[in-house]
């Protein structure tokens, strides 16, 4: 079968299409044949040597979600069955014609939802659902401030902040275009950060109370500058590390105690090693939300699994909107 394969960090270029022996599935996994692969900033992260779940100087398949169908399952899968069609987690990276995923990291997928939308919706449907749903606790009426309003995640939480009970959701970008495309999804105030402060005009929409919610996938001095725009007892919650570098945000304990502000940290990666089961509940509203037509995943681009390093490139440039997939 043909795979990517990663044998050396750096641009792009380093994604190189293999020919490889496929997986035989453990007792407790499923074998999927892949029909969609969502791309996802951590990948890129992960061929820079920048990823927290990928070793230093080993080869190994970027990518952590698909979808697909199952041809062969182990002997301890109940829940699963040949001819199944599923979105998944699989072990050892998503970029292949084939995958094996374990039992509990696999969910199954409605012929109403095709598989580009399965797969393009797990990893940032999972995690817009958790941050706020569970870690940032949403409350009806609230205002929260969503980074990188336009990507992936930023397009899906915007939906989903509304359909939570959000009142004013508002939604960072760097170019003009992202604007009215943040918009469109929902985003009731929308800030190109490169033209204007976001801190700012983040307080002047709010009366100067401050957002309650912000999703920050950026860290550094992004998430140090979204403090100044969080409201007494309001929930930052940071879920990644965009910014070139990975350079971390810093908070001061003072900036928190005496305003009942929460730094909360999240990280699916981190949840499908250690609690995998934790993620179902949001999977499986993900799915709900989907065939009620009440969630739209935006997808913009897909590429031939050969072409996986257009697909980087094109995310790296930051012209990317919603999601961008690969297809074996």
């Amino acid at each position: 079968m043909k795979t990517i394969i990663v044998e050396e960090t750096g641009p792009p270029e380093v994604l190189k299409l293999q020919e490889v022996d496929k997986p035989k599935p453990a007792a407790d996994q499923v074998l999927i044949r892949v029909e969609a692969i969502s791309v996802n900033f951590a990948d890129i992260k992960a061929r820079q040597g920048q990823y927290h779940g990928a070793a230093a100087d080993t080869a190994f398949t970027p990518g952590l979600d698909c979808a697909g169908v199952v041809v062969e399952i182990g002997d301890q899968v109940s829940r699963f069955q040949a001819g199944d069609r599923v979105m998944a987690f699989p072990s050892g990276g998503s970029y292949a014609e084939f995958v094996v995923a374990p039992e509990n990291l696999t969910y199954p997928v409605p012929n109403e939802i095709s598989s580009e939308t399965a797969a393009a919706s797990l990893t940032v449907g999972i995690t817009a659902y958790n941050v706020i749903q569970k870690m940032a606790r949403l409350e009806k009426g609230e205002t929260i401030l969503i980074h990188a309003a336009a990507g992936g995640i930023g397009s899906t939480a915007i939906q989903l902040a509304k359909l939570l009970g959000a009142s004013k959701i508002i939604g960072t970008v760097g170019s003009d275009e992202k604007v009215a495309k943040a918009k469109s999804f929902g985003a009731d105030e929308v800030i190109n950060y490169r033209s204007t402060n976001f801190v700012e005009k983040v307080n002047e929409l709010t009366g100067g109370k401050g957002a309650d919610v912000i999703l920050d996938t950026v860290a550094g001095e992004n998430f140090e500058r979204s403090l100044k725009c969080l409201a007494q007892f309001g929930r930052i919650v940071s879920f990644g590390h965009a910014n070139d570098g990975s350079i971390p945000g810093i908070a001061k304990t003072d900036q928190l105690h005496s305003s009942c502000r929460s730094v909360i940290g999240y990280s699916t990666g981190t949840y499908r090693k250690n609690r995998p089961e934790f993620l179902r509940e949001a999977a499986e509203k993900i799915i709900e939300y989907l065939l009620q037509k009440q969630l739209e995943i935006v997808i913009s681009k897909s590429y031939a699994l050969e072409d996986a390093s257009e697909a980087h490139a094109h995310i790296e440039s930051r012209t990317s909107i919603g999601k961008v997939l690969l297809i074996p």
